[in-house]
Order: structure tokens, then C-alpha cells, then sequence
């Protein structure tokens, strides 16, 4: 068989991820937040691109300036045309009166001569301003002064600065760093702790292995171990540990609280989060009464005292679309105008660069622009209609839940909704990403109503798992103190209602929940009733009991 050469032209297509389309595919899954953040980016690097005004244009300058001007001579009554417009002038004027302080001083005092005599001064000997390089010079000759620093030296209402008076939020690096200062003379000592100091993290809490430290700052274990426990008395009680034992532990010496019973308590807090009160009685060699109070004394501690002085502010939640009953039983789904941005693309000032703009390069450089706004503009607007569509198809899907509860909510996919809406299965998972929904029954994450099956019992509808889920937490909440629901008793009782589930997919459900076992609910819910028996108020219900019988 011989090779041969040949030409062929063949046509097929092919689908091309060219950057915009990239772009706009990571848009479907941006928040509202991080969308504000690219946008104005965006609104930097393009000069074609504008924000839309969301209200009415704000008046022209010379506008009310010619109000006040007309005010003034409809008003004016007395004395000569020249003098009033000296006097009408306000702030443009030489005298500084207003207009109707103006008036009040023609109808008491007469003409402009009687007024300078009056004052024993003339109108128009008022003080000029200085120049800048004047008051620069003297800004620079002037000693340095706090009050001036914080806004005390301002010259008029306009430059007072009310602000800049509020003190600054001190964190916690610089609030231990002011208490170093104090503590220490040593500049080794000083040094191996703000050292300490920069490795303390948020919740006031060091490294458990300190001995990288020494190795770096060339010093002595007992000389690092030194400083620390010096660190440990600093407010707030119980920074600088290295553990919650240890935190907790120094709080207690604060309070002179911590006695051997204390200390043995504080050294097996893993029993405390178990509930083994019987272990820790026996450890402490304490009552029923004084382990519940040491208990109490615990849980009044500080687990972080280093929060105290966090910075963080929480985000709040703002949601991307609204859900509301409709006047015809429905619902309706509406967009959030708020977290959509509103930008335009300026043709105009396009047009009218491009009759001046004669270099090539200048011209590929703004052509490249409004074809970026116009792609911007374009899929913002169908970033908003997908998110729309979506919504609209989950709360058509969902329309129990919004009616009758949690209880009611149907297993969902996005094989579902993206059958239904014709789009692919990628495009729902990126529009219901970081998108939430505020509906009469709260606000809710898109994600939140795609939720697994599990099957029937009796061979009808399948659940959803969030609705098996709420189940059996409604189960757990109703529960006695004196007939706890073991994990296998909870799957017989959801068999009895028409849930098919294994006892593990239960043990799954509640660990997600954080709900402790059924052996550790047993011990809390005695706990709490033998609180509640040995209370004061239900030993006096047991007299009045007695009594009565």
C-alpha cells in the first residue's frame, strides 16, 4: 500500500472558551459582593464605562447662587443701590452679611453711614485669608501639638473634624504590647515578648510548642517560660495560654478559685464535654451539689478571652432574590434591585474620541474598551435573568415548603431544575453558588433546596433529607428525660411514619446536627432534672406536698 499527499477541506464544529465567555461564566457564580467588587474594578480600567445615576441630577452650582441674589433684591429696602449690593453679596460680598441679616440692619439701623458709626468700623474692613504659601509656612514653623494633630486647630466649622476625636479600636497585639512596656525593663525580656506577643492569635491563645521560639531569639527555655508566665497576668485573664485547660486555669487563680477539686476538674474537661458527671465526682472527690456549682463556675469563663478585642465585623447576609406571596395564592419571585450593578456605556464620549483620535494604537485601545463594556453590560443583564429563571423554577419545584414548612420540602436535583429551564446542569450550580433567597420562612442559600432522596417505607413519594432531617430533630426535642430515643428506636419510628432509613443514615443526620448520643442526652436531661429537684423552690413544692398529705 503506497502513501500518498493529499488536500482535503473539512467542516465541523467545535465550541471555543474565548476569555469574555470564561468571564462571564465566572459572573454566574460571584456573589453580590464579590460582583460590586469586580464591577468597580471594571468602572476603573474602563473610561467608557459609567454608573448609572439611581436619582434625580443634583442642581447646578449657579442656581442657587442666583436664588439668593434675586432674595436679596426683593427684599432690600433702604439706602443707596450701590451700598445694598455691597451688602446683598453674602459671602461674595465684602460686608459677610446674610441676606436677612441685611435686612433686619436697614429696618433698625437706617442707612450704611449709621451702621459704621454704630460699629465703629466700615463694612468693608473685614480680614482677607491668608495666602497658601503663608499658612503653609506657618503650619511649618508652628511647634507640633496634639490638640492640633486631632483636629483642635481647625480655623473654621469646615475644617473642624469631629471625628477624628473618636479613639481608634485597640486590638490585642497593641493592648498586651502597652502592658510589656510596663512589666519588663530588660530589653531581652522585652524583645522575647512581643515576640510572644505577635504569635498570640485571635482568641488570646500561643502555640503549644514554644521551643522554635527560643531557638530563633537565642534564648534559654526558662528564660522564654519566664516571660510567659509574666504574660499570663495580663488582662484580659487568661491570655497566653497554651491550652483551654490552661486558659481556664488562670482565670480561676484570678479569682482565687482554684483549689485541688478545681484543679482536677480543669485537668479533665474531656469527661465535662462527655457528661461523665459520675467521673468527674469521683475525681474530685466532691458531692452532686458542689460539682454542679463548680460546673456552673466553669461555664461562666471566658474559653477566648482574645475575642474581646477582635476586629472582625460580621457580613450580613443580603439576599439576591425576594419571594413574597402573590395577591392570586402564588408566589412571587423578584430580583433585589440593591445588589445589581447598574453601569452604562458612555457612546457619546466614545463618538467624540474618535474623531480626534488619529494613532492606530489609540484606536484599538478604546475600540477594545466599548466592546468590554458592551460585553459587561451585556452579562450583567444575563446574569440577572438566569438568576431570576432559576429562582422562579426552585420555588415552583418547592412549592410546599414555602407553604406548609420544612416538613414539606421534596427531594431535589439540578438535573431537575436544568431539564426544566433548558440549561445544563453546570450553569444551575453556578447560579444557586453564594445566591440567597429571603422567603417568609427566613433566608435560605439556593443550595438549601437541592437536597438527597431517601426512599418510602410504603412505596409512595421519597423524602427529602432535610425533611427527614428537621423529623427527627422534632423527635429528640419531644423526648422524655425518662425514655431517651436510642438511634435504633428513632429509624423504627420513622419506618412507622413512611421513611425508609438505615440506623447509620440516622447517626449521620444527628452528628450533623450536633446532637449528642443517646447516652449523653440520658445524662444531661438527668442532670438538668436533679437540678431542678434540688433547686430551692421545688424543695418547697415538695414541703408544701408533704404537708398537704
Amino acid at each position: 500500500m503506497a502513501l500518498t499527499q493529499r488536500l482535503e477541506f473539512r467542516q465541523s464544529q467545535s465550541l471555543v472558551m474565548t476569555p469574555q465567555l470564561m468571564q462571564a461564566i465566572k459572573l454566574l457564580q460571584l456573589s453580590n459582593l464579590d460582583l460590586s467588587t469586580f464591577v468597580e474594578e471594571e468602572l476603573e480600567r474602563n473610561p467608557l464605562l459609567e454608573r448609572a445615576a439611581d436619582g434625580p441630577e443634583p442642581p447646578v452650582a449657579g442656581e442657587h447662587v442666583a436664588e439668593r441674589a434675586d432674595y436679596a433684591e426683593s427684599d432690600g429696602s433702604g439706602g443707596d443701590g450701590d451700598d445694598h449690593g455691597d451688602m446683598a453679596g453674602g459671602s461674595t460680598g465684602d460686608s459677610g452679611f446674610e441676606p436677612g441679616q441685611e435686612e433686619w440692619l436697614n429696618r433698625d439701623l437706617g442707612s450704611r453711614a449709621e451702621i459704621e458709626q454704630t460699629l465703629d468700623t466700615r463694612l468693608d474692613n473685614v480680614f482677607t485669608e491668608e495666602p497658601a504659601e503663608a499658612a503653609a509656612h506657618a503650619a511649618q514653623d508652628a511647634p507640633p501639638s496634639v490638640y492640633t494633630e486631632w483636629g483642635g486647630g481647625a480655623s473654621s466649622d469646615d475644617e473642624y473634624n469631629l471625628e477624628a476625636f473618636v479613639a481608634a479600636e485597640v486590638t490585642l497585639a497593641d493592648h498586651l504590647a502597652e502592658q510589656l512596656a510596663v512589666a519588663f525593663s530588660a530589653p531581652a525580656q522585652r524583645m522575647i515578648g512581643q515576640y510572644l506577643i505577635d504569635l498570640v492569635d485571635d482568641a488570646g491563645y500561643l502555640p503549644a510548642d514554644l521551643g522554635q521560639a527560643a531557638e530563633r531569639l537565642g534564648a534559654s527555655q526558662a528564660a522564654v517560660d519566664e516571660v510567659v508566665a509574666m504574660l499570663q497576668k495580663f488582662d484580659p485573664p487568661g491570655v497566653c495560654a497554651r491550652n483551654l485547660s490552661e486558659c481556664l486555669a488562670i482565670q480561676l487563680r484570678e479569682l482565687d478559685r482554684y483549689d485541688p477539686a478545681m484543679q482536677a476538674l480543669v485537668e479533665h474537661l474531656d469527661l465535662l464535654a462527655k457528661r461523665d458527671i459520675a467521673g468527674l465526682r469521683k475525681l474530685c472527690g466532691v458531692d452532686d451539689e458542689d460539682i454542679t456549682d463548680m460546673i456552673a463556675e466553669i461555664r461562666r469563663l471566658d474559653p477566648k478571652p482574645g475575642l474581646k478585642f477582635s476586629t472582625a465585623r460580621a457580613q450580613t447576609m443580603v439576599p439576591d432574590v425576594y419571594v413574597r406571596p402573590g395577591p392570586d395564592g402564588g408566589w412571587h419571585v423578584e430580583l433585589n434591585s440593591d445588589t445589581l450593578p447598574r453601569v452604562l456605556v458612555n457612546q457619546t464620549y466614545y463618538t467624540e474620541l474618535s474623531k480626534t483620535i488619529r494613532k492606530d494604537g489609540d484606536k484599538s485601545y478604546f475600540t477594545d474598551c466599548l466592546q468590554n463594556a458592551t460585553w459587561l453590560v451585556r452579562a450583567l443583564d444575563q446574569r440577572a435573568r438566569t438568576i431570576l429563571k432559576v429562582a422562579t423554577e426552585i420555588v415552583r419545584q418547592q412549592d410546599g415548603f414555602f407553604t406548609h414548612g420544612v416538613a414539606h420540602l421534596r427531594p431535589l436535583n439540578l438535573k431537575a431544575v436544568a431539564d426544566a429551564i433548558q440549561m445544563h446542569e453546570s450553569t444551575v450550580s453556578r447560579v444557586t453558588a453564594n445566591k440567597y433567597m429571603a422567603t417568609n420562612r427566613g433566608s435560605f442559600e439556593l443550595k438549601y433546596f437541592f437536597t438527597a432522596s431517601i426512599a418510602s417505607a410504603d412505596g409512595g413519594e421519597a423524602h427529602s433529607a432535610e425533611a427527614v432531617r428537621h423529623h427527627i430533630k422534632q423527635l429528640i426535642d419531644a423526648e422524655a428525660p425518662t425514655a431517651i430515643l436510642s438511634d435504633d428506636t428513632i429509624v423504627e419510628r420513622l419506618r412507622a411514619s413512611g421513611i425508609d432509613i438505615a440506623r447509620r443514615t440516622v447517626a449521620k443526620y444527628r452528628e450533623a446536627m450536633r446532637i449528642p448520643s443517646s447516652v449523653q442526652r440520658r445524662r444531661d436531661k438527668q442532670s438538668m432534672l436533679g437540678n431542678a429537684l434540688s433547686s430551692p423552690a421545688s424543695s418547697s413544692d415538695r414541703s408544701r406536698d408533704t404537708a398537704a398529705v
